[in-house]
């Protein structure tokens, strides 16, 4: 079995809000995997330890081009927060969502051959990434995009830099813009129940069947335990049944009903959500900012 490091136990501590040595044990049950390790926690704590959700693993930046019926969602990162900062990196990722609702890339790699220019770098977007890097001295990617331009109407929102979301609809734009708020505050993950992923679905039931499990509960009774808490899940992850931000009395789906709209999907991005945080030594970090800094 791997060591059981103070740093491992740090960084689910924070991922959970448990105690110190509930941390400890979790991961010494889990072998030093912390994704199992916070599964165990939250069939011992509840869902106090889910909190992991919800935080970002690592830096950069979510930029939004809507006109008219066409827009686009993208995620371009870097390695510090420093750099999600700097405007030549800001300006390319922006560009990169006019690109890509402007000319509809198939993937990353397609979007990286676009024509582009931007501080004496080019002739294409790669170009643009590599001259940057040079310059700024840190790594950036293009993680992934969104188009849409199938004839709906768009709405967007963009919470600082880090959340974006664009939401299809048709009906009533504020009505829609308030949507997109939602999301952004929300984070579901699916339109309606029948929408969220068969593996989140999965995982849930499973968490739900171990604490049930450890209930001691007769087996019919359990069972209607681990329906209960999936049920839940879906209803707390779905948008249209989530409590509606600014008026929790009446449901996304009846704000909707009541302003004659419609939303027919929608995509969230979170800046880093899923990508795991290189651990650096923060006095080394101050100091690569000062030197690029310096170097501009």
């Amino acid at each position: 079995m791997p060591a059981i490091t103070a740093s491992m136990v740090a960084e689910l501590r924070a991922r959970t809000d448990a105690p110190m040595m509930e941390c400890k044990k979790a991961l010494t049950e889990a072998d030093g995997d912390l994704a199992r390790a916070e599964e165990i926690l939250r069939v011992k704590l509840g869902n106090k330890a889910s909190k992991a959700a919800g935080r970002i693993a690592a830096e950069g930046v979510v930029a939004a081009h809507v006109a008219g019926r066409t827009g686009a969602l993208v995620e371009v990162n870097c390695e510090t927060d420093f750099v999600s900062k700097n405007e030549s990196f800001l300006a390319l990722a922006r560009a990169c969502a006019q690109l890509v609702a402007e000319h509809n890339p198939a993937d990353v790699a397609a979007l990286a051959a676009l024509p582009l220019s931007q501080d004496s770098f080019g002739p294409t977007v790669e170009d643009v990434r590599k001259g940057l890097v040079g310059k700024i001295g840190e790594n950036m990617s293009i993680r992934r995009f969104k188009r849409y331009a199938d004839g709906a109407d768009l709405a967007h929102y963009l919470h600082g830099t880090r959340i974006g979301v664009i939401v299809e609809y048709s009906g009533d734009a504020i009505a829609a813009k308030d949507v997109a708020m939602h999301v952004a505050a929300m984070k579901p993950v699916a339109l309606a129940a029948a929408d969220v992923p068969a593996d989140l679905v999965d995982k849930e039931r499973k968490i739900a069947a171990e604490k049930a499990a450890e209930s001691g509960k007769p087996a019919e009774i359990a069972a209607k335990m681990i329906e209960g808490a999936v049920q839940k899940y879906l209803k707390e992850v779905s948008l249209l049944p989530q409590p509606f931000v600014k008026n929790d009395k009446q449901s996304v789906e009846q704000m909707l009903g009541a302003a004659a709209t419609t939303v027919k999907g929608f995509t969230l991005y979170v800046v880093g959500e899923g990508i795991e945080k290189r651990s650096d030594d923060f006095a080394a970090e101050v100091a690569a900012q000062v030197a690029a800094a310096k170097g501009q």
